[in-house]
C-alpha cells in the first residue's frame, strides 16, 4: 500500500510540476462559468461576437443572467469568452491564430427548453481581432 502510494505522489509531483509548486498555469482559465437559464429571450443578451472586453459589459451580462458573486476580472489581461446552446451539453474552444480569436462550440443536437452557456476566461496577450473584426472596447 505504501509503494502505491508514494508511486502516485511521485508521478503526481512529476506530471503536474505546476500543482506540485503552487504555481497557476498561466493558459488555464482563471474563469469557468457555466448554468442553465429558462428565459430563451435572455440567449439574446450573449455577445453576438462571442467576447466580453470589459467590466462594464460583465456587469450587463451578469445581472441579466443572474449570475451570482460574479469573478471579478481584469480585462486589461483577459477576456471572456460566451457560449451559449438550445441542446443538453455543449463545450467551447477559443483558438487564437495570427492575433485573430475564432470561438468554436460543440455540443448535442437535442434542444431543450431554455438555453445553456458557459463562459471562459483568455489571456489577451497577443490578440488583436475577434473573427476577423476588431476587439470590441465595450
Amino acid at each position: 500500500m505504501f509503494r502505491l502510494a508514494f508511486a502516485i505522489t511521485t508521478w503526481t509531483l512529476l506530471a503536474c510540476p505546476v500543482a506540485a509548486e503552487g504555481k497557476k498555469d498561466p493558459k488555464k482559465a482563471t474563469v469557468e462559468l457555466g448554468g442553465d437559464i429558462a428565459d430563451e429571450a435572455l440567449q439574446k443578451l450573449a455577445p453576438a461576437n462571442g467576447v466580453v472586453a470589459s467590466e462594464k459589459s460583465w456587469e450587463t451580462l451578469a445581472k441579466a443572467w443572474g449570475i451570482k458573486d460574479a469573478p471579478k476580472v481584469d480585462f486589461t489581461k483577459e477576456l471572456l469568452i460566451v457560449g451559449t446552446t438550445r441542446g443538453s451539453s455543449f463545450g467551447i474552444l477559443p483558438v487564437v491564430k495570427d492575433g485573430d480569436l475564432t470561438i468554436s462550440t460543440r455540443g448535442t443536437k437535442d434542444i431543450q427548453p431554455g438555453f445553456r452557456w458557459k463562459i471562459l476566461s483568455i489571456s489577451r496577450e497577443g490578440i488583436k481581432t475577434v473573427q476577423g473584426k476588431e476587439l470590441p472596447r465595450e
